[in-house]
């Protein structure tokens, strides 16, 4: 049973990699933190992100060229394995291509391929850092009704998953009294209150993570040899968005995990080494630009 969950969430973290994002963002810094918890294990990250949306076709379509870094700062016990620090710092750049196109006044298909490096980088680069994922769908913004909201299908192909199949993308959110929103999808479904000067607060359950190569693999005890390292967390938070204008805002998300796993994996992709297990808080803060 807790091999079934462990998939389901390995599922549902594939879909935080797609092209096609939940809030779509011109400009975006963050700071995340997970403090050290009962495992005396501390992460942070440092996300930065930025899209350049180019019309095309009488300004009917858009390509869009983005870039998005993620640094990860992962602490564990002193001692635990040999060459432990090696996974001090975990690096993800991803290289977003995509392509906008207007079928109607209401719908619009979108396709994105997204080359990416993840690794702890404490070698040259190598062969095994890049891998490239694919996303493919169709978004509706339904706006002049009495009650507007979003849709958006698709399928999403992550090369660097645990489970390399791909993946169904789904993402709704409806304004249904003129002051709530809820949000149903993957990776976060959540429930939004809006005040009368536009900004919000919101409660979501979602789910974060990454998946790194590591370069000079780790020789663990019984001959085990890790390639890869992981991390998967099921969190629920609360959070508040303050509008600076109509697209710049500044946000603060706290909560906690229901569910984290962490874990050291061989060439297999399977997990042989537990990291950190253990339930803990969650803040992250930082300034967008919407688009």
């Amino acid at each position: 049973m807790r091999n079934k969950g462990k998939l389901l969430l390995y599922l549902l973290l594939m879909a935080c990699y797609l092209g096609i994002s939940q809030t779509p963002d011109v400009f975006r810094a963050e700071y995340m933190l997970m403090p050290r918890n009962s495992s005396n294990v501390e992460t942070s990250r440092i996300k930065l992100l930025a899209n350049i949306p180019i019309p095309v076709r009488d300004k009917k379509d858009f390509i869009i060229i983005g870039s998005e870094y993620n640094r990860y700062n992962f602490e564990v016990p002193e001692g635990l394995f040999e060459n432990s620090d090696d996974l001090k710092k975990l690096h993800v750049l991803d290289i977003n291509l995509g392509y906008v196109y207007k079928m109607t006044e209401e719908w619009r298909l979108v396709g994105v391929v997204t080359p990416r490096w993840s690794s702890n980088f404490v070698d040259d680069l190598q062969e095994e850092d890049f891998n490239i994922n694919y996303t493919a769908g169709a978004y509706q913004d339904k706006k002049n009704v009495d009650k507007p909201y979003k849709l958006v299908l698709g399928i999403s192909y992550n090369s660097s998953s645990p489970v390399q199949v791909p993946l169904p993308v789904l993402y709704f959110e409806k304004r249904f009294h003129p002051d709530w929103a809820y949000v149903l999808g993957v990776p976060k479904s959540g429930l939004k209150y809006f005040t009368p000067k536009g900004h919000f607060f919101q409660a979501e359950l979602f789910v974060d993570g990454y998946y790194v190569n590591i370069q000079n693999d780790i020789l663990l005890s019984g001959n085990n040899l890790s390639t890869d390292i992981s991390q998967t967390a099921l969190l629920l938070a609360l959070g508040y968005q303050y509008k600076i204008t109509k697209d710049m805002s500044l946000y603060f998300v706290g909560g906690h995990t229901l569910f984290q796993n962490g874990a050291l994996r061989d060439d297999e992709r399977k997990d042989i080494f537990t990291l950190n297990d253990e339930a803990g808080l969650y803040f992250r803060t930082g300034f967008r630009i919407g688009i």
